[in-house]
Formats: structure tokens, sequence, C-alpha cells
């Protein structure tokens, strides 16, 4: 196994069914897919991590698998945060230069930002991501970068998404234990977003929802800004489970039963169909039977996903729709229901390819994990720029004093 790769990026998604690697690598300043490895979650409860030595084991089977592949040491990565413990906030707050207007520096930035995240959070809450949503300065509404310009009163509209501390620590402790350095973390929806949405959308107004085995995971970007993160306790296994205690089966075969079989509208299954379950035996069910069990779940999904909508003022700010990744989005149906109870257009967000990348990858349940690796990649790329800024400034004050 050679030495670590400088140009290799790795990210890390710790899920409630499966626990998932993605290795890629800078190729001419494009992502170029490496290696990815996909193992069963264990010691996970509802989301949560419950146990941290099978976690850990978990993660460093799906890491030594992609280290393999890569032929590379993977010792570092970033980690996909989620689960049902995530929520945002939004705060303002603003500076005043006094009487006469002056130019706007980025110490002013930090100082407003600052001023905007002093907002008193839970004892065990952690700040995932300090997003602006807008600048204000001397009442001039939507402006993104305010750094140059000239006013007396500068504001930023700030939002905040957090979590539980010691849920994103369980998920740090996890990688570390299995070997792995945690270089950043990332609201999961944000990352799904940033493999799923187009420019326009994030500027119309869009929802993403992330929906995963015991959670589903959301953020509303409009104006080109976040404007709402949440998460729902709510996901695909909500379903699955339906369809076991109903129909007297195990979950395994209610998984299959929901994959092969499953409809979130009852009135788009025809009437007299008929399909064979195991519940041990084979047994002939009414083919609606299905769809009358899963439909009531979907609508309170949606349901739920509208009150966090409307708690959060964005309601009525998604004017390019939803869209829906993770396993769970491919009901069929789903997309019915969604557009039926947030009256607006939805579909199914699959992740954009990669140079080299598997097509299997593709599939709405790995937007997350692209996207995790183009959030990673797009921060990589900042840094290296302000860090080159900041060389380029260092070299010109030195040069001066010679």
């Amino acid at each position: 196994m050679s030495q670590k790769q400088e140009n290799l990026i790795v990210v890390l998604d710790v899920g409630s069914s499966f626990t998932r690697v993605l290795a890629a690598d800078l190729n001419e300043g494009a992502l170029r897919y490496r290696a990815h490895a996909v193992v069963e979650s264990a010691g996970m409860r509802k989301g949560l991590i419950a146990e941290l030595g099978p976690a850990a084991r978990a993660v460093k089977s799906a890491s030594d698998q992609a280290e393999r592949m890569v032929r590379v040491n993977i010792d570092e990565c970033m980690v996909g945060i989620g689960g049902p413990n995530v929520m945002g906030v939004n705060t303002t707050a603003g500076l005043n230069f006094g009487a006469r207007m002056r130019e706007i520096s980025k110490d002013d930035v930090s100082i407003a930002v600052e001023r905007a995240r002093g907002v008193s959070l839970p004892p065990d809450r952690e700040i995932l991501h300090l997003l602006t949503r807008q600048f204000v300065l001397d009442d001039q509404p939507g402006i993104h970068d305010p750094v140059g310009m000239v006013g007396s009163r500068l504001e930023v509209d700030l939002h905040m998404s957090t979590c539980s501390g010691s849920a994103q620590q369980s998920v740090v402790t996890c990688a570390n234990r299995a070997g792995l350095e945690v270089t950043d973390t990332v609201f999961e929806a944000i990352a799904a977003a940033e493999a799923t949405l187009t420019a326009d959308e994030r500027e119309l107004g869009v929802c993403v929802l992330d929906i995963g085995a015991h959670s589903t995971e959301l953020v509303v970007f409009f104006e080109g800004a976040v404007a709402h993160t949440g998460s729902i306790p709510f996901g695909g296994q909500h379903f699955t489970n339906d369809l076991a205690v109903v129909l007297q089966m195990t979950v395994a075969h209610a998984e299959q039963l929901k994959l092969r079989y499953g409809h979130a509208v009852v009135t788009a299954v025809p009437q007299l169909d008929e399909i064979e379950i195991r519940n041990p035996h084979p047994t002939m069910i009414r083919h609606r039977m299905v769809a009358e069990i899963l439909e009531p779940r979907a609508r309170e999904l949606m349901d739920m996903v509208r009150r966090s909508l409307r708690d959060g003022g964005v309601l009525g700010a998604l004017g390019a729709g939803c869209v829906l990744t993770g396993g769970a989005a491919i009901l069929p149906g789903l997309l019915d229901v969604t557009e039926s109870t947030l009256h607006v257009r939805a579909r199914i967000g699959q992740p954009v390819q990669l140079s080299r990348m598997p097509s299997e990858l593709t599939h709405p349940s790995y937007a997350t994990l692209v996207g995790m690796l183009l959030y990673a990649h797009r921060k990589r790329v900042t840094r290296t720029a302000e860090n080159n800024s900041l060389r380029g400034k260092l070299r010109a004050i030195f040069a001066a004093s010679l």
C-alpha cells in the first residue's frame, strides 16, 4: 500500500442501513471517481449511533475496501451529519458606522456574522453551518458580498444549521476508532443538494428532501442561499415496518414487498390485481392492500414536511418545487403525494455523473455521498484560493519592505 495521495478526497456516510465510503481524486481540476464501498451498518438505532464498537467496525470495513481499490492509504475523510436531531435557526444582526459612510471590510463582515451567531442555543447544540442568506447595506437588501461597498449600516441575515453535539461527536469518534481523521462535517441534505440542484432552482426556491431509513433531512434554498434546514424522525423504514405489522411478515420480506409492489397512491393500483406474499407461507392478497398501508404513511410524512416548511416561513418560497433524494424517494406515487400536499411540482434527484463513476452511483440513494464529495472539493478549492491570496499579500508586504 502506497503512502497517502495528496489530491485524494474521501467522504463517509454512516447511515441507518448502510455505511458508505466514496473516494475521488483531482484530475486536471475535475473530480475523477476512484473507489466506493458499501457495507451494512451496525450499532445504529433510529438514525443514531447506539453502539460505537459495531458502528466503527462497519466504517473500518468500508474504508478498507475502498483503500484496496485506490491502493493508497486512507486516513482522513469528511463525514455527513443527519438524523432526527438537526434543526435550523434564522437570525439577524448589524453594525452602525456613524453618520459618515465608509468602505465595508472583511473584518466588518466577520463582526456582523459573529453578532448574528450570538443567539442563545440549548447547551447540547453544535453549529454545523453558518450560512449567510443576504447582507443589507443601508436598507438595500439582496447583497451577497458587501466587501468594498460603501455605507453607514451593515446588516446580515444568517442561517445556522445545528445538531446535537453528542450525536455529532459519536460519528466523529466512530470514524476515529476506524482509523480515520475527520477533516470536516456537512449536513446531509445540503450535500444532497450539491449533487442534484441547478443554479436556477436555488434562485427560484426549492426544497430538497433526503429520505433515509429512519429520518428525512430537508434544506430549502431561496434566492441562491439556504433559507431553512431541518429533520423529521420519519423515513423509509417506517413504511416497511407498517407492512410487516399489518401483513404479519418479517421485516426482510416486507422490504422486498415494498420494493416490488409498493405504491403510495391507492387509486393508481388496479382494483382487481392480486399478488403473492410470504407470511411465512405463500398467500394471495389484493395488490391495493399494499398501497392502502403505504399511502397514509406517505401523506403523514409530507404533512410533517409541510409543517416544517410552514414553521420555517418558506412554504410559499418553493418556486422550483421539491426534489426527493435518498433510497425511499423512489417509492412509486410518492411524487404525486408530495405535489398534492405541498402544491408544488416535484422530481426525483439523481446525483451528477463524475468522471469514471459507475452508473450504479447515479441512483438517488447515492445523492448524499456524491454531494459530499462535491462539497468537499468546493471547500478545498475555496481554501486554496484564500491561501494563495494571503500568500500573495504577504509577498507584496515583504517586497515593499525591501
